[in-house]
């Protein structure tokens, strides 16, 4: 079994809408069938008992290595805790190959697992021995290590209920909720609209008890100290007990409290200056400890929180019951559960000591040991929800301590002895504001129920009714789609949006480019829905960046399908045939939210078919108003769009929009049919985005498809009498249709300049030249910069052969270099002639033209 090409599939792709890894499997012998493996099955079984339930024992003459190394990679994941549940083996059209596909929650496991699981195979299929216990370990620790925290999780659980789009922008915490202009970040427990100043003011024990004391909150009393001598004098100027911690600390590091004399506060101040230079000294408040978290302008939850400890049964050591709390599987090393475990240090020996118990002490039933003085959860504390509880004076109490530091997340440390008063009346204060605090004692509280801390802090940054999403419309097909795409991109701007868009030359947003190259792609999508100046998003879908990565985009509120062709890179990537290309350009269309639109061509039937998979409404466009698919749709009052005479006609039940073709420059009043084509498919886009009428015609009564505006699609030139027509086309598809836009265009002689991309098949690279040898006069062919694996002359042979039987070509050249065939086709041209250049380097061809038009002026 060769396993290669593993690829991660990062968004919703052709076999699923979860991510999930992708490897090409090879298979060989009796490998093809595990029934032909004696004993394999029985090893395989014997290594990982938990894969019974996924290799159907009764049907293994049907079971290939291949789908063993699936089953094992899902069930390695499942068995280690991680919620996947799909995979899926397809054979592909060589014997013996097969695409595995294995869903992942974090792709690092994802790739690990499959890795692991080939592994097993082996060692099933060389009887050699397999380390599950071991495999497992490791699959968890990585997951725990990388997956989000409960904070974070619980946050991100919260948008995905919503309908916020969430993207993780690294490996910690930091995390996008929304798109484009409307998005927003949350890192941990912290936002986009957590105050920089607000959390300096948190950090600041000092600064933060002066200026909650000057708004009339309650607070204890104390001062920062130089030394360990002034740490003593300031303990007995506010008065025994006391608590010395570090000025700006967090997690509860370096705090000791309770202190009642000169040897405790000495101490204390040398454990704190371990953690922080500024250490201060307060009073001690009497009472338990409470942590209060204020979200925005409400108190949302509060948990008195318990110091570690053990109790006694009379048998055992603190050492060995700190061991057996420890093995509680709530309680973890760091924070990825919802306890963490209690740390047997230094700290906790010396506060033993203060009780008069060693490590090796045997503590009587019943009695409490206490292992720290504070009681926060990150040193293994626990905590009990008491949010019901809490007086509505103490709860306003913490809302002001938040907005007076300036936090709208904040958690809020409370020393008193009951939630039932005001502070006031029990002699407690305010003891610490924290700004990104922990979120677990109120998620999963070790007592009491958990609250909806992720649903408050979501609900703060986007208001009911908001999912932060931007519009969002997917195109793909085989011809005419940059030219929708800019379409579609004018109709946003003409509503006042700033646009981002991908294509196959580049990212443009507000269009400046700001990427160039081929961005039709996933991580070209992500790039734009990233951009904060980004209002409306417009992506070419390429067939590469589906099958390579899936989409860059959970769902798109409008799909458009504009065509399938024939020559569109069949043979690559076993997609041999039309319908199954068909199924990677419907990804999109399955993609489009409940509440969107898939615009097809009705004229295509291989596209019409995809309405099927649409989850939301369909518009089709057709010239013909009669086509049998459109008329159906047109029956049951749905929306079509259609040609009538000398306008585009958009329909739905007894309303009717009329647009001239003569206001669409686009069309050169309707004889150039696949821009009228382009033309419908945005038209449609514009309806189901439910814009209006005027300013959709507005947007393409102003387009004009020029080599600035869209550049190598359709643009013509004056050339010394003579017209000039550059265009990108490169397949027999988009041949065909610039041979019917160019026959209704006058000309004296037709001549066209065409080369070939190599990646193609011979019989596609061959129809170019058939389509062109009965429709123009003279034939310059010229080789590409880039053969693409093919062999210098190998294209140009194979496109004279497509001219072979050519009714009208009189003259064929073949000359190598675009910009010399351009200049030889150039020179031939008389007033009243025409010239179709299909250029290759479309920038620099554009540029050559250009420069040639200016020299003849």
């Amino acid at each position: 079994m060769d396993v290669s090409r593993i690829r991660a599939l990062r968004g919703p792709n052709l076999w699923s809408r979860h991510t999930a890894i992708q490897a090409i499997v090879t298979c060989e012998g009796g490998e093809v069938a595990i029934a032909n493996l004696p004993n394999f099955e029985a090893r395989l079984r014997e290594r990982f008992p938990e894969l019974g339930d996924l290799i159907p024992s009764d049907h293994l003459d049907t079971v290939s290595m291949a789908h063993a190394l699936e089953f094992a990679a899902l069930g390695l994941q499942a068995q280690a805790g991680c919620p996947v549940t799909f995979s899926r083996t397809a054979q592909t059209v060589d014997q013996g190959v097969y695409q595995v596909v294995v869903e992942y929650t974090e792709e690092d496991v994802g790739r690990l697992a499959f890795e692991r699981a080939e592994q097993l195979c082996l060692a099933a299929l060389n009887d050699t021995p397999f380390d599950l216990d071991g495999v497992l370990k490791e699959l968890r620790d990585l997951d725990e290590d990388i997956r989000l925290g409960p904070s974070t999780g619980a946050i991100v659980s919260a948008a995905l209920a919503r309908g916020i789009p969430i993207r993780r922008l690294t490996q910690g915490s930091l995390v996008q909720f929304g798109w484009g202009s409307k998005q927003k970040r949350i890192q941990a427990a912290e936002t986009s609209l957590t105050s920089a100043i607000g959390e300096s003011i948190a950090q600041d024990k000092e600064l933060t008890k002066k200026l909650l004391h000057a708004s009339g909150v309650a607070v204890p009393h104390g001062r920062p100290v130089e030394d360990e001598d002034d740490a003593w004098v300031a303990a007995l100027e506010v008065g025994l007990p006391v608590v010395v911690k570090p000025q700006d600390g967090n997690q509860g590091k370096g705090i000791s409290v309770n202190l009642t004399t000169e040897e405790q506060v000495r101490r204390a101040y040398r454990v704190a200056i371990e953690f922080r230079d500024d250490i201060m000294v307060e009073k001690f408040l009497s009472g338990h400890d409470w942590r209060l978290l204020v979200i925005g302008d409400k108190l949302i939850a509060a948990a008195r929180r318990d110091p570690p400890l053990v109790i006694g049964d009379g048998t055992h050591t603190v050492r060995e019951l700190v061991d057996i709390v420890n093995r509680d599987p709530r309680r973890s090393d760091g924070h990825a559960t919802s306890l963490t475990k209690i740390r047997f240090d230094e700290i906790a020996l010396a506060r033993l000591e203060e009780q008069g118990y060693s490590a090796d002490s045997v503590p009587g039933r019943g009695v409490r040991v206490v292992l720290r003085n504070n009681a926060n959860l990150s040193t293994g504390g626990t905590a009990t929800d008491v949010t019901d509880d809490v007086h509505p004076e103490l709860a306003a109490a913490a809302v002001a301590a938040a907005q007076t530091v300036g936090l709208d997340i904040c958690g809020i440390d409370v020393v008193c002895d009951t939630m039932h008063k005001p502070l006031e009346e029990q002699g407690g204060g305010i003891v610490e504001c924290n700004a990104a605090p922990g979120l677990r004692m109120h998620l999963d509280p070790s007592f009491g129920k958990g609250r909806a801390v992720g649903e408050a802090i979501v609900g703060m940054m986007f208001p009911d009714g908001d999912n932060a999403r931007i519009p969002v419309v997917a195109i793909a097909g085989t011809n005419g789609k940059t030219t929708t795409s800019r379409l579609i991109g004018r109709i946003f701007e003409s509503n006042g949006l700033r646009v981002g868009m991908t294509s196959t030359d580049g990212i443009y947003v507000e269009g400046r480019r700001i990427d160039t190259g081929d961005c039709s792609g996933p991580r070209s999508a992500r790039n734009v829905l990233m951009h904060p100046d980004v209002d409306a998003a417009v992506f070419e879908t390429a067939r590469g960046g589906v099958l390579r990565e899936g989409l860059g985009f959970d769902m798109c509120d409008v799909a458009v399908i504009t065509n399938i062709g024939l020559g569109d890179h069949l043979g690559l990537n076993y997609i041999t045939t039309v319908d199954e290309l068909a199924v990677v350009k419907r990804v999109i269309v399955e993609n489009v939210a409940p509440s969107g639109t898939a615009v097809l061509n009705a004229a295509d039937p291989v596209v019409a078919s995809m309405a099927h998979h649409c989850h939301g409404d369909v518009i089709f466009f057709a010239r013909d108003r009669m086509n049998p698919v459109l008329a159906t749709h047109r029956a049951q009052g749905k929306r079509v769009v259609h040609v009538e005479r000398d306008a585009i006609i958009c329909s739905e039940g007894r309303k009717k929009q009329r647009i001239p073709l003569a206001n669409i420059p686009l069309t050169r009043n309707g004889t150039i049919g696949f821009q009228v084509e382009n033309a419908m498919a945005a038209i449609a886009t514009g309806w189901a985005l439910g814009y209006a009428w005027e300013v959709i015609e507005r947007a393409l009564a102003n387009f004009v498809s020029d080599a600035a505006t869209a550049p190598g699609r359709f643009n013509v030139f004056d050339y010394k009498g003579a017209t000039l027509i550059a265009d990108y086309g490169h397949n027999p598809d988009a041949i065909q249709a610039l041979v019917g836009a160019i026959n209704n265009m006058p000309a004296v002689r037709r001549s066209v300049v065409i080369s070939g991309a190599g990646d193609r098949r011979d019989d596609d690279i061959r129809q170019q030249t058939e389509i062109l040898g009965d429709a123009f006069d003279d034939v310059i062919l010229y080789q590409d910069a880039c053969q693409r694996g093919r062999q210098d002359g190998e294209v140009i042979g194979l496109l004279r052969e497509g001219l072979a039987n050519a009714r009208r070509t009189k003259q064929i050249d073949a000359i190598t270099g675009e910009f010399i065939a351009i200049d030889t086709a150039l020179a031939r041209l008389q007033p009243g002639d025409l010239c179709l250049i299909l250029i290759d380097q479309v920038e620099e061809a554009l540029a050559h033209i250009a420069q040639r038009i200016g020299e003849a002026h």
